[in-house]
Protein backbone atom coordinates (compact mmCIF):
# COMPACT_ATOMS: atom_id res chain seq x y z
CA UNK A 1 0.00 0.00 0.00
CA UNK A 2 1.13 3.44 -0.55
CA UNK A 3 3.01 5.01 2.56
CA UNK A 4 0.84 7.96 2.28
CA UNK A 5 -2.38 6.25 1.97
CA UNK A 6 -0.70 3.82 4.84
CA UNK A 7 -0.40 6.76 6.94
CA UNK A 8 -3.70 8.08 6.34
CA UNK A 9 -5.45 4.62 7.38
CA UNK A 10 -2.92 5.05 10.30
CA UNK A 11 -4.48 8.55 11.61
CA UNK A 12 -7.84 7.92 10.83
CA UNK A 13 -7.83 4.66 12.67
CA UNK A 14 -6.50 5.87 15.66
CA UNK A 15 -8.72 8.75 15.85
CA UNK A 16 -11.56 6.20 15.04
CA UNK A 17 -10.15 4.14 18.34
CA UNK A 18 -9.86 7.09 20.37
CA UNK A 19 -13.51 8.40 19.97
CA UNK A 20 -14.86 4.89 20.46
CA UNK A 21 -12.66 4.22 23.65
CA UNK A 22 -13.47 7.30 25.13
CA UNK A 23 -17.04 6.83 24.61
CA UNK A 24 -16.42 3.54 26.41
CA UNK A 25 -14.98 4.46 29.41
CA UNK A 26 -17.40 7.48 29.59
CA UNK A 27 -19.45 5.27 30.15
CA UNK A 28 -18.51 2.85 32.48
CA UNK A 29 -17.01 5.54 34.70
CA UNK A 30 -20.39 6.99 34.22
CA UNK A 31 -21.88 3.93 35.34
CA UNK A 32 -19.54 3.18 38.15
CA UNK A 33 -19.99 5.92 39.82
CA UNK A 34 -23.76 5.84 39.67
CA UNK A 35 -24.29 2.76 41.39
CA UNK A 36 -21.78 3.57 44.22
CA UNK A 37 -23.35 6.90 44.48
CA UNK A 38 -26.61 5.67 45.23
CA UNK A 39 -28.33 6.27 48.39
CA UNK A 40 -31.87 4.57 49.62
CA UNK A 41 -34.45 7.07 48.54
CA UNK A 42 -36.43 9.27 50.46
CA UNK A 43 -39.34 8.83 49.56
CA UNK A 44 -41.69 5.80 50.71
CA UNK A 45 -43.22 5.76 48.11
CA UNK A 46 -40.37 5.62 45.90
CA UNK A 47 -39.39 2.50 47.87
CA UNK A 48 -42.87 1.06 47.57
CA UNK A 49 -42.24 1.02 43.69
CA UNK A 50 -39.03 -1.29 44.11
CA UNK A 51 -36.34 1.36 43.72
CA UNK A 52 -33.52 0.21 45.53
CA UNK A 53 -31.46 3.43 45.26
CA UNK A 54 -31.69 7.25 43.66
CA UNK A 55 -29.14 9.95 42.72
CA UNK A 56 -30.35 13.66 42.42
CA UNK A 57 -27.51 15.39 40.08
CA UNK A 58 -27.27 18.96 38.46
CA UNK A 59 -25.49 19.46 35.26
CA UNK A 60 -25.75 21.58 32.14
CA UNK A 61 -28.46 23.69 33.60
CA UNK A 62 -30.74 20.93 34.88
CA UNK A 63 -31.28 18.71 37.39
CA UNK A 64 -31.66 14.49 36.64
CA UNK A 65 -33.11 12.25 38.93
CA UNK A 66 -31.67 8.85 38.12
CA UNK A 67 -33.19 5.76 40.14
CA UNK A 68 -32.12 2.09 40.27
CA UNK A 69 -34.31 -1.12 40.29
CA UNK A 70 -32.31 -3.87 41.66
CA UNK A 71 -34.53 -6.01 40.51
CA UNK A 72 -36.70 -4.74 37.68
CA UNK A 73 -39.53 -1.95 37.60
CA UNK A 74 -43.15 -3.80 37.76
CA UNK A 75 -43.70 -2.71 34.25
CA UNK A 76 -40.64 -2.97 31.77
CA UNK A 77 -40.70 -0.41 29.14
CA UNK A 78 -40.18 -1.99 25.52
CA UNK A 79 -37.75 0.74 24.34
CA UNK A 80 -34.16 0.24 26.86
CA UNK A 81 -30.90 1.25 26.29
CA UNK A 82 -28.47 -0.93 25.79
CA UNK A 83 -24.43 -0.13 26.75
CA UNK A 84 -22.73 -2.71 24.46
CA UNK A 85 -21.30 -0.88 20.98
CA UNK A 86 -19.05 1.63 22.43
CA UNK A 87 -17.40 -1.92 23.69
CA UNK A 88 -16.97 -3.70 20.33
CA UNK A 89 -16.69 -0.15 18.23
CA UNK A 90 -13.29 0.17 20.24
CA UNK A 91 -12.15 -3.15 19.85
CA UNK A 92 -12.95 -3.52 16.08
CA UNK A 93 -11.25 -0.07 15.24
CA UNK A 94 -7.91 -1.61 17.99
CA UNK A 95 -7.66 -4.52 16.11
CA UNK A 96 -8.24 -2.99 12.53
CA UNK A 97 -5.09 -0.39 13.71
CA UNK A 98 -3.18 -3.44 15.54
CA UNK A 99 -3.84 -5.32 11.90
CA UNK A 100 -2.78 -2.22 10.03
CA UNK A 101 0.03 -1.41 11.65
CA UNK A 102 1.79 -4.56 13.49
CA UNK A 103 0.33 -7.58 11.58
CA UNK A 104 0.94 -6.20 8.21
CA UNK A 105 4.45 -5.15 9.17
CA UNK A 106 5.25 -8.35 11.69
CA UNK A 107 8.74 -8.38 10.69
CA UNK A 108 9.45 -4.70 11.38
CA UNK A 109 6.72 -3.65 14.76
CA UNK A 110 6.43 -7.34 15.96
CA UNK A 111 10.04 -8.90 15.52
CA UNK A 112 13.02 -7.97 17.26
CA UNK A 113 15.93 -10.56 16.39
CA UNK A 114 18.07 -9.81 19.07
CA UNK A 115 15.63 -10.93 21.43
CA UNK A 116 14.01 -13.58 19.46
CA UNK A 117 14.88 -14.22 15.89
CA UNK A 118 11.80 -15.89 14.47
CA UNK A 119 9.32 -15.75 11.18
CA UNK A 120 6.77 -12.68 10.59
CA UNK A 121 3.89 -15.98 10.62
CA UNK A 122 5.04 -17.38 13.52
CA UNK A 123 5.14 -14.09 15.29
CA UNK A 124 1.71 -12.83 13.97
CA UNK A 125 0.33 -16.20 15.15
CA UNK A 126 1.98 -15.99 18.63
CA UNK A 127 0.33 -12.45 18.55
CA UNK A 128 -3.26 -13.32 18.05
CA UNK A 129 -2.65 -16.79 20.50
CA UNK A 130 -1.99 -14.07 22.86
CA UNK A 131 -5.18 -12.64 22.47
CA UNK A 132 -7.71 -15.84 22.56
CA UNK A 133 -5.54 -17.48 25.07
CA UNK A 134 -5.63 -14.44 27.60
CA UNK A 135 -9.45 -14.78 27.59
CA UNK A 136 -10.12 -18.17 27.57
CA UNK A 137 -7.66 -19.13 30.70
CA UNK A 138 -9.62 -15.45 32.30
CA UNK A 139 -13.20 -16.87 31.76
CA UNK A 140 -11.84 -20.02 33.04
CA UNK A 141 -10.55 -18.80 36.36
CA UNK A 142 -13.53 -16.67 36.77
CA UNK A 143 -15.70 -19.97 35.92
CA UNK A 144 -13.80 -22.52 38.16
CA UNK A 145 -13.43 -20.19 41.48
CA UNK A 146 -15.96 -17.28 41.26
CA UNK A 147 -18.74 -18.65 42.65
CA UNK A 148 -16.75 -20.32 45.67
CA UNK A 149 -16.08 -18.98 49.38
CA UNK A 150 -13.78 -16.01 48.89
CA UNK A 151 -13.89 -16.21 45.03
CA UNK A 152 -13.63 -12.40 44.23
CA UNK A 153 -9.93 -12.78 45.81
CA UNK A 154 -8.81 -16.11 44.65
CA UNK A 155 -9.81 -14.84 40.59
CA UNK A 156 -8.14 -11.63 41.87
CA UNK A 157 -5.03 -12.98 43.31
CA UNK A 158 -4.68 -15.86 40.07
CA UNK A 159 -5.64 -13.30 36.95
CA UNK A 160 -2.97 -10.72 38.53
CA UNK A 161 0.18 -13.82 38.34
CA UNK A 162 -1.51 -14.70 34.99
CA UNK A 163 -1.44 -11.20 33.85
CA UNK A 164 2.21 -11.12 35.18
CA UNK A 165 3.21 -14.13 33.45
CA UNK A 166 1.63 -12.71 30.24
CA UNK A 167 3.69 -9.83 30.35
CA UNK A 168 7.12 -11.17 31.54
CA UNK A 169 6.24 -14.09 28.17
CA UNK A 170 5.04 -10.69 25.94
CA UNK A 171 8.33 -9.13 26.49
CA UNK A 172 10.70 -12.19 25.75
CA UNK A 173 9.05 -13.00 22.68
CA UNK A 174 8.45 -9.71 21.02
CA UNK A 175 9.95 -6.27 20.30
CA UNK A 176 9.28 -4.22 23.61
CA UNK A 177 6.91 -1.32 21.75
CA UNK A 178 4.93 -4.46 20.41
CA UNK A 179 5.24 -6.33 23.76
CA UNK A 180 3.81 -3.84 25.86
CA UNK A 181 0.70 -3.19 23.04
CA UNK A 182 -0.23 -6.68 23.18
CA UNK A 183 -0.21 -6.76 27.02
CA UNK A 184 -2.45 -3.85 26.63
CA UNK A 185 -4.22 -5.35 23.54
CA UNK A 186 -5.41 -8.86 25.30
CA UNK A 187 -6.80 -6.94 28.45
CA UNK A 188 -8.63 -5.02 26.01
CA UNK A 189 -9.92 -8.04 24.40
CA UNK A 190 -10.66 -9.34 27.66
CA UNK A 191 -12.84 -6.64 28.35
CA UNK A 192 -15.19 -6.46 25.27
CA UNK A 193 -15.24 -10.61 25.81
CA UNK A 194 -16.59 -10.17 28.82
CA UNK A 195 -19.48 -7.76 27.32
CA UNK A 196 -19.98 -9.60 24.12
CA UNK A 197 -19.76 -13.55 26.24
CA UNK A 198 -21.58 -12.71 29.51
CA UNK A 199 -23.11 -8.56 30.63
CA UNK A 200 -24.55 -8.40 27.39
CA UNK A 201 -26.32 -12.07 26.96
CA UNK A 202 -27.02 -12.33 30.58
CA UNK A 203 -29.26 -8.99 30.71
CA UNK A 204 -30.80 -10.33 27.78
CA UNK A 205 -31.92 -13.30 28.87
CA UNK A 206 -33.29 -11.60 32.36
CA UNK A 207 -35.27 -9.10 30.08
CA UNK A 208 -36.87 -12.11 28.39
CA UNK A 209 -37.64 -13.77 31.66
CA UNK A 210 -39.37 -10.18 33.13
CA UNK A 211 -41.26 -10.03 30.02
CA UNK A 212 -42.44 -13.57 30.17
CA UNK A 213 -43.20 -13.27 33.70
CA UNK A 214 -40.97 -16.48 34.53
CA UNK A 215 -38.15 -16.27 37.24
CA UNK A 216 -34.85 -15.19 36.84
CA UNK A 217 -32.11 -17.09 37.46
CA UNK A 218 -29.68 -14.79 39.76
CA UNK A 219 -26.46 -15.97 38.06
CA UNK A 220 -26.74 -13.74 35.39
CA UNK A 221 -27.19 -10.70 37.52
CA UNK A 222 -23.89 -11.35 39.99
CA UNK A 223 -21.72 -12.96 37.06
CA UNK A 224 -22.54 -9.65 35.05
CA UNK A 225 -21.56 -7.50 37.94
CA UNK A 226 -18.74 -9.50 38.60
CA UNK A 227 -16.84 -9.16 34.85
CA UNK A 228 -18.14 -5.32 35.14
CA UNK A 229 -16.30 -4.98 38.20
CA UNK A 230 -13.35 -6.53 36.71
CA UNK A 231 -13.28 -4.52 33.38
CA UNK A 232 -13.34 -1.57 35.78
CA UNK A 233 -10.23 -1.92 37.23
CA UNK A 234 -8.72 -2.98 33.76
CA UNK A 235 -9.18 0.11 32.21
CA UNK A 236 -6.09 2.23 33.56
CA UNK A 237 -3.85 -0.75 33.24
CA UNK A 238 -5.12 -0.97 29.39
CA UNK A 239 -4.53 2.82 28.85
CA UNK A 240 -0.84 3.00 30.73
CA UNK A 241 -0.07 -0.03 28.44
CA UNK A 242 -1.27 1.20 24.97
CA UNK A 243 0.27 4.57 25.72
CA UNK A 244 4.02 3.90 27.40
CA UNK A 245 4.71 1.75 23.97
CA UNK A 246 5.25 5.29 22.54
CA UNK A 247 8.00 5.63 25.12
CA UNK A 248 11.34 3.70 24.43
CA UNK A 249 12.64 4.51 28.00
CA UNK A 250 10.24 2.50 29.52
CA UNK A 251 9.66 -0.62 26.96
CA UNK A 252 12.93 -0.99 25.83
CA UNK A 253 14.63 -0.73 29.77
CA UNK A 254 15.88 -3.65 31.09
CA UNK A 255 13.60 -5.79 33.11
CA UNK A 256 10.76 -4.05 31.05
CA UNK A 257 8.11 -6.50 32.05
CA UNK A 258 8.62 -5.39 35.90
CA UNK A 259 8.31 -2.42 35.19
CA UNK A 260 5.20 -2.29 32.91
CA UNK A 261 3.34 -4.34 35.92
CA UNK A 262 4.33 -2.00 38.39
CA UNK A 263 2.98 0.67 36.56
CA UNK A 264 -0.21 -1.10 35.82
CA UNK A 265 -0.91 -2.07 39.59
CA UNK A 266 -0.16 1.48 40.42
CA UNK A 267 -3.49 2.19 37.92
CA UNK A 268 -5.51 -0.10 39.02
CA UNK A 269 -4.70 0.86 43.06
CA UNK A 270 -5.76 4.39 42.03
CA UNK A 271 -8.52 3.38 40.30
CA UNK A 272 -9.85 1.50 43.37
CA UNK A 273 -9.58 5.12 45.44
CA UNK A 274 -12.01 6.20 42.55
CA UNK A 275 -14.03 3.84 42.86
CA UNK A 276 -14.24 3.79 46.60
CA UNK A 277 -14.67 7.86 46.21
CA UNK A 278 -17.91 7.69 44.96
CA UNK A 279 -19.22 5.58 48.06
CA UNK A 280 -17.61 7.54 50.42
CA UNK A 281 -18.77 10.71 49.22
CA UNK A 282 -22.50 9.64 48.77
CA UNK A 283 -22.64 8.36 52.77
CA UNK A 284 -20.24 11.06 53.78
CA UNK A 285 -17.23 9.25 54.87
CA UNK A 286 -14.06 9.84 54.69
CA UNK A 287 -12.54 8.83 50.90
CA UNK A 288 -10.10 6.16 50.74
CA UNK A 289 -7.19 8.36 49.41
CA UNK A 290 -4.95 5.75 50.92
CA UNK A 291 -4.94 3.09 47.66
CA UNK A 292 -4.24 6.13 45.57
CA UNK A 293 -1.57 7.15 47.37
CA UNK A 294 -0.03 3.61 47.25
CA UNK A 295 -0.28 3.98 43.69
CA UNK A 296 1.24 7.14 42.92
CA UNK A 297 4.31 6.16 45.30
CA UNK A 298 4.82 3.21 42.84
CA UNK A 299 4.80 5.48 40.52
CA UNK A 300 7.42 7.45 42.06
CA UNK A 301 9.36 4.98 43.16
CA UNK A 302 9.44 3.22 39.21
CA UNK A 303 10.31 7.00 38.26
CA UNK A 304 13.34 6.85 40.61
CA UNK A 305 14.36 3.69 40.46
CA UNK A 306 14.86 3.90 36.46
CA UNK A 307 16.42 6.85 36.98
CA UNK A 308 19.42 7.22 34.37
CA UNK A 309 22.77 7.18 36.58
CA UNK A 310 24.56 10.51 36.63
CA UNK A 311 27.51 11.08 34.89
CA UNK A 312 30.55 11.63 36.74
CA UNK A 313 32.03 14.72 37.27
CA UNK A 314 34.47 15.62 34.83
CA UNK A 315 38.12 16.34 36.81
CA UNK A 316 39.02 19.69 37.22
CA UNK A 317 41.52 19.95 34.46
CA UNK A 318 39.37 18.18 31.76
CA UNK A 319 38.60 19.85 28.61
CA UNK A 320 34.96 19.45 27.68
CA UNK A 321 34.95 17.44 24.00
CA UNK A 322 34.50 19.26 21.32
CA UNK A 323 31.24 19.09 19.62
CA UNK A 324 30.83 16.32 16.94
CA UNK A 325 31.62 17.24 13.41
CA UNK A 326 28.39 16.98 10.74
CA UNK A 327 30.82 14.32 9.30
CA UNK A 328 30.77 12.51 12.07
CA UNK A 329 26.86 12.32 12.85
CA UNK A 330 26.25 12.12 8.89
CA UNK A 331 28.20 8.62 9.20
CA UNK A 332 25.59 7.80 12.06
CA UNK A 333 22.71 9.18 9.97
CA UNK A 334 23.63 6.82 6.67
CA UNK A 335 24.30 3.85 8.85
CA UNK A 336 21.36 3.64 10.96
CA UNK A 337 18.65 6.10 9.72
CA UNK A 338 18.83 6.62 6.42
CA UNK A 339 17.72 3.29 5.33
CA UNK A 340 14.31 4.10 5.98
CA UNK A 341 14.21 7.75 6.06
CA UNK A 342 15.16 8.38 2.19
CA UNK A 343 13.51 9.68 -1.00
CA UNK A 344 12.27 6.22 -1.87
CA UNK A 345 11.33 5.31 1.66
CA UNK A 346 10.14 7.98 3.67
CA UNK A 347 8.32 6.83 6.83
CA UNK A 348 6.50 9.11 8.52
CA UNK A 349 7.18 11.27 5.77
CA UNK A 350 10.78 11.96 7.31
CA UNK A 351 13.88 11.33 4.87
CA UNK A 352 17.33 12.03 5.88
CA UNK A 353 19.43 11.36 2.34
CA UNK A 354 21.08 14.60 2.48
CA UNK A 355 23.22 16.55 4.65
CA UNK A 356 20.40 19.59 4.48
CA UNK A 357 17.78 16.94 5.38
CA UNK A 358 19.57 16.02 8.59
CA UNK A 359 19.59 19.48 9.25
CA UNK A 360 16.17 20.49 8.85
CA UNK A 361 15.13 17.34 11.18
CA UNK A 362 17.70 18.15 13.65
CA UNK A 363 15.31 18.02 16.55
CA UNK A 364 12.83 15.03 15.12
CA UNK A 365 15.99 12.88 15.29
CA UNK A 366 17.93 14.20 18.53
CA UNK A 367 13.29 13.32 20.35
CA UNK A 368 13.75 9.98 18.62
CA UNK A 369 16.94 8.79 18.89
CA UNK A 370 18.49 10.38 21.97
CA UNK A 371 15.59 11.45 24.07
CA UNK A 372 13.05 8.70 23.76
CA UNK A 373 15.20 6.08 22.26
CA UNK A 374 12.28 5.26 20.07
CA UNK A 375 14.43 4.66 16.91
CA UNK A 376 15.89 2.84 14.95
CA UNK A 377 12.44 0.96 15.30
CA UNK A 378 13.45 -1.91 17.92
CA UNK A 379 16.89 -0.83 17.05
CA UNK A 380 16.64 -2.37 13.79
CA UNK A 381 20.22 -1.15 12.97
CA UNK A 382 22.13 -1.44 16.53
CA UNK A 383 22.43 2.28 16.61
CA UNK A 384 24.78 2.40 20.07
CA UNK A 385 24.92 4.61 23.16
CA UNK A 386 27.32 6.42 22.24
CA UNK A 387 26.03 7.41 18.68
CA UNK A 388 23.12 8.71 20.36
CA UNK A 389 24.71 10.79 22.85
CA UNK A 390 26.94 12.17 19.56
CA UNK A 391 23.96 13.18 17.67
CA UNK A 392 22.31 14.74 21.56
CA UNK A 393 25.85 16.38 21.39
CA UNK A 394 25.32 17.82 18.19
CA UNK A 395 22.26 18.76 18.27
CA UNK A 396 23.01 20.64 21.73
CA UNK A 397 25.83 22.46 20.03
CA UNK A 398 23.63 23.94 17.33
CA UNK A 399 23.23 21.15 15.03
CA UNK A 400 25.45 22.74 12.50
CA UNK A 401 25.78 21.57 8.68
CA UNK A 402 28.61 20.49 6.70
Amino acid sequence: MDLYLLDWLNLLLRWAHVITAVAWIGASFHFVALDNSLTPPEDPAERGKGIGGELWAVHGGGFYHQQKYPVSPKNLPEKLHWSMWESYSTWLTGFALFTVLYLFNASTFLIDKSLFDWSPAAAIATALGFLAAFWVIYDGICRLFGERKNGDVIVGALVFVFVVFAAWLSCQLFAGRAAYLLVGAMLATTMSGNVFFWIIPGQRKVVVSLRAGTPVDPVHGKRGKQRSFHNTFFTLPVLIAMLSNHFGFLYAAPFNWFWLILVMLAGALIRLSFVLRHKALAYGHPVPWRYAAIGTAMLAGVIVAMAPSPKPAAAPAAVAPPAPTFAEVNAVITQRCAMCHNEGLANKGVMLHTPALVVQHAKQIYQQATLLKAMPLNNATQMTEAERELIGRWVEAGAKGP
